[in-house]
């Protein structure tokens, strides 16, 4: 099983993070993809750290849309290094959150496009996250992505119509603990309707843990809940789910992949 999403360099882990990877281990974890925005520029290699201390672990790199106001002119060189690593698969997250707007909304935009460019030209997929900027985002992918490189919206909190239009850019679609929450309906509607071959496990561990661990710290070994409720939900078993979502994460990154395994 592959979680697609986490966070295991947050501090939240300082107290166990090796604990905690043995544990997802041993739920049946074999591959994490940890992001790699880390507390944001100047210090991006976050997720490389953990790839290169840890074989299960495999890395992205680039700027959330929180820390958009902290990007220097060095930002994007310091970007294209780390990208070049062998274990770094994509860019991301990248994006936009209107939500709490704690970048202003147009540097927001100037970096998420940048990053895009950056991407195309690395010939890297991209993961996005876009929180209350669907329409934004959207136009912007249009505007200035190649869909043939390929990515996941990461998180996916939208409905059905919204999963057609990234069905239509070519993304997967991450879906996480949020499946399992009792008032998440329109979520679970596009987690039933996207196709097969597009579907992704992840926790963005330490955030959003599925029941019944929710309001607790999420960790990888959690996809576990999610792919049973996913699983439910597709009318598959877990063991089917679980070869699906691998295959469709080994095809996305496979660029990168095959260069070390």
């Amino acid at each position: 099983m592959i979680d697609s999403h986490c966070h295991v360099d947050s501090e939240q882990f300082d107290p166990d993070r090796e604990a905690v990877i043995e544990r997802a281990l041993s739920a049946g974890v074999t591959t994490m993809l940890a992001i790699g925005t880390g507390e944001g520029p100047p210090q991006l290699d976050a997720g490389i750290q953990l790839a290169d201390q840890h074989a299960c672990f495999v890395a992205s790199v680039g700027v959330h849309p929180h820390s958009a106001s902290r990007v220097a002119a060095e930002t994007y060189s310091d970007l294209r290094t780390l990208a070049a690593h062998q274990k770094c698969v994509a860019i991301g997250e990248i994006g936009l959150d209107y939500h709490y707007d704690f970048s202003p909304r147009d540097q927001q935009r100037e970096v998420f496009i940048k990053q895009l460019e950056l991407a195309k030209e690395l010939k890297l997929p991209i993961i996005i996250h876009t929180r209350e900027a669907w329409a934004d985002t959207v136009e912007i992918l249009r505007q200035h992505w190649d869909s043939t490189l390929g990515g996941i919206f990461h998180c996916f909190s939208e409905g059905a119509a919204e999963a057609e239009e990234a069905v239509a850019l070519n993304f997967h679609f991450g879906f996480g603990g949020v499946i399992t929450y009792p008032k998440a309906d329109r979520v679970r509607e596009a987690a039933s309707t996207v196709p097969l071959d597009r579907l992704l496990l992840e926790t963005d561990a330490p955030y959003l843990a599925p029941v019944p661990h929710r309001g607790k710290r999420n960790e990888p070994a959690y996809v576990v809940e999610t792919a049973q409720r996913l699983a439910a939900l597709r009318g598959l078993s877990v063991a089917a789910l679980d070869t699906l979502t691998t295959t469709n994460f080994r095809r996305l990154f496979s660029a990168k992949l095959e260069q070390f395994q």
